[in-house]
């Protein structure tokens, strides 16, 4: 803490010593030894970044608008310029300019750039990096007892999914929160959309329709001073091993919409096509550009689930639920049918906030109330569910719930070095040709 006074000081080790009692069996062996997070009261909350793109800034400037008693003190990222791009942008920002005290010994760079800024006092860590580091970085903050935020998706395989399921309920258990970047789920619009599907508005969900269509997205170009790893980790977006594939990295929230709305039971099997048409020269790595998927549950109910990146095309996202009583379009707040409703504000009734905003006022209220917030098991499930959509589209298969849970995938480089430079990823998959791992 900055400039404490010693009240504040005891306070704080107060705080420490009577946080959350450990609940359950530990995922982790040695879980009751290791460091406790910080857990209520008025004391000031360290956060650290790690992780400095734009949803990164993004969550950061949230996460200090959420609090009035709340600091900066570490961030980090594999690059610098992209840490320090983001640290001159956040501190243009008026509202939080004087919560931002990161000191040049607080800057972290390179892959191990996360555990130097765990092992520092920070208390909640906002891990915005590409997806592939998700597991890693939580496994370390349970093991350092640092409060997670985790941006979305938090695998891209099923072997980071075993590891991020794994670590939140290490989280759990210890009393520490993990709220995710899977932010519809914090919208009140939603929420209220959501309560009235499950209170029976629709009646029983027969089949759902979810489309997330949009243009193409960033490239940072090549450099000639870049290795291949470098070059990759840079153009994240276009390398499965990095992104999972934008149905994992960019459609899992329509995937988690639809998941909530079935009270979060996960489908038995899905089949699936999807290719490259439009992105089809190297620099777009090894993803797809499209993706169609039928997901299928015990019990008959369906979601056809599809996604495209195109330039020039007519965008749409939307999640459409039929029932046996109407219909509902969760993305526009609607219902039809029998209990006919829309999500409107009443006269005088102030606009609900964003979205991004709600997920970290949530969570930094959870940590000052003792009772830190858990969404570890969602966010994987619906993350795992992604990877089930590409792993059907990749081979032509079929594939189970229960293959995707033992699969032994694992998309991890031969090792993180930066100078890495005959680094190949995989070829662009073929279906039919492509195997299931």
């Amino acid at each position: 803490m900055n400039e404490n006074t010693n009240n504040e000081q005891k306070s704080r080790r107060d705080f420490i010593k009577t946080s959350a009692a450990v609940a359950g069996a530990s995922a982790f062996a040695g879980l009751a030894h290791m460091p406790t997070a910080y857990a209520a009261g008025g004391g000031t909350i360290k956060v650290g970044l790690i992780g400095c793109g734009g949803r990164g800034s993004g969550a950061a400037n949230q996460a200090l608008m959420a609090d009035p008693n709340i600091k900066l003190t570490a961030m980090a990222d594999t690059f610098m310029d992209r840490l320090e791009g983001s640290l001159k942008n956040l501190k243009r920002i008026g509202a939080i300019r004087d919560k931002i005290e990161v000191a040049d010994d607080h800057k972290f760079d390179g892959f191990d750039g996360y555990k130097k800024l765990m092992d520092t006092d920070v208390d909640v860590v906002l891990l915005t990096t590409p997806p592939h580091f998700r597991p890693l970085h939580m496994e370390y903050a349970v093991e350092k007892g640092k409060h997670i935020f985790a941006e979305k998706p938090v695998c891209v395989d099923p072997a980071g999914y075993q590891r991020a399921l794994k670590a939140s309920q290490a989280a759990k258990a210890k009393g520490l929160a993990v709220c995710s970047g899977l932010c519809y789920r914090y919208q009140p619009e939603k929420r209220e959309t959501i309560k009235r599907i499950h209170g029976g508005a629709i009646g029983d969900i027969r089949e759902m329709s979810c489309y997330f269509y949009t243009s193409t997205l960033w490239h940072r170009g090549n450099d000639a001073a870049w290795s291949q790893m470098e070059y990759q980790t840079r153009n994240w977006l276009y390398f499965t091993w990095l992104s999972g594939d934008h149905i994992v990295e960019q459609h899992v929230h329509n995937l988690d919409k639809c998941a909530w709305a079935m009270k979060d039971e996960m489908p038995v099997r899905a089949i699936g096509c999807g290719g490259r048409l439009v992105r089809t020269e190297e620099i777009y790595g090894n993803i797809y550009d499209h993706f169609y998927t039928r997901f299928e549950w015990e019990d008959g109910r369906t979601l056809h689930s599809s996604c495209r990146q195109m330039r020039g095309c007519t965008n749409r996202i939307d999640d459409v639920l039929t029932g046996t009583k109407g219909s509902c379009n969760i993305q526009n707040h609607s219902i039809t049918g029998e209990n006919k409703w829309r999500y409107r504000r009443k006269p005088g009734e102030p606009r609900p906030e964003n979205m991004y905003q709600v997920e970290h006022n949530e969570l930094m209220a959870s940590i000052r109330a003792g009772k830190p917030v858990y969404n570890g098991d969602y966010m994987c499930n619906s993350s795992l569910m992604g990877v089930m959509g590409r792993t059907a589209s990749y081979t032509g298969q079929v594939i189970t719930w229960d293959m995707m849970q033992n699969s032994e995938q694992d998309l991890s480089p031969p090792s993180y070095d930066m100078k890495l430079n005959n680094f190949k990823t995989d070829p662009v998959a073929k279906p039919g040709v492509t195997k299931f791992v």
